[in-house]
């Protein structure tokens, strides 16, 4: 990686950033068809942004057929030439992203949910995990009930300015190309809402207990975000 001439990454769009500088390596031959891509660890720190970065520049490859994932190998360089659909910057918020401010936003608001939810949103949330069930059955599972979930659980804060941007970060999810199609590839390969994460985060404010909603609701979103991450080490 030292012969790698690599500039720190300002912007505010910067998965898109990386994955065009990583892209003219490609295109000039420092990296060259068939050869492994440097880890993520190794381009986070060249490059001075963070994993969650270096991930989703990595999905803009591998979607533009850059890039592809070979199981049990790692990360290589196809023999395309292709260019980065633009379309893939249209939000410039990735899937990574958007886990990394709801773990923060969402574990806060189900604390504050525990101690202020009614018996009526807890009797809905109960209806949608098995609507969640039902859904996961489908071989196009929307995941409509998990985003119902978590909107019912922002809704019970009561407080509109969290209720408006859990649903908002919800939205910039389903808007955006790059997240929309990243998830329908790790729906492909088994990677679903965890209903046994989603009845924890239930039982915990059937209880009341601010404490035990915090911790459910932040282990529900880490292993959302290490299952994605599998994607890159298949």
């Amino acid at each position: 990686m030292d012969s790698l001439k690599l500039q720190i990454v300002k912007s505010d769009r910067l998965y898109m950033k990386v994955a065009e500088q990583l892209k003219k390596l490609i295109d000039n031959d420092v990296i060259k068809p068939g050869e492994r891509f440097p880890s993520e660890r190794e381009l986070a720190e060249k490059l001075g942004v963070s994993r969650p970065t270096i991930r989703e520049a990595m999905i803009a490859l591998e979607l533009s057929g850059v890039i592809e994932i070979r199981t049990g190998s790692g990360i290589y360089v196809t023999d395309k030439k292709a260019k980065i659909p633009p379309e893939l910057n249209d939000k410039g918020v990735g899937p990574f992203e958007i886990l990394e401010i709801r773990y923060i936003l969402e574990a806060e608001a189900c604390a504050l949910a525990a101690a202020r939810i009614t018996d009526e949103q807890i009797a809905e949330l109960r209806q949608v995990v098995e609507e969640m069930e039902e859904e996961q059955k489908l071989p196009n599972a929307s995941e409509k009930a998990d985003q119902k979930f978590h909107s019912i659980i922002a809704q019970a804060c009561q407080n509109s300015a969290i209720s408006s941007v859990v649903d908002w970060l919800w939205d910039l999810r389903n808007e955006s190309a790059l997240s929309t199609a990243f998830l329908e590839r790790i729906r492909d390969e088994g990677v679903h809402p965890s209903i046994d994460e989603h009845r924890n985060i239930l039982r915990a404010l059937e209880q009341r207990n601010p404490e035990k909603a915090r911790m459910a609701m932040k282990q529900h979103i880490e292993n959302a975000t290490s299952n994605a991450a599998t994607h890159f080490n298949k």
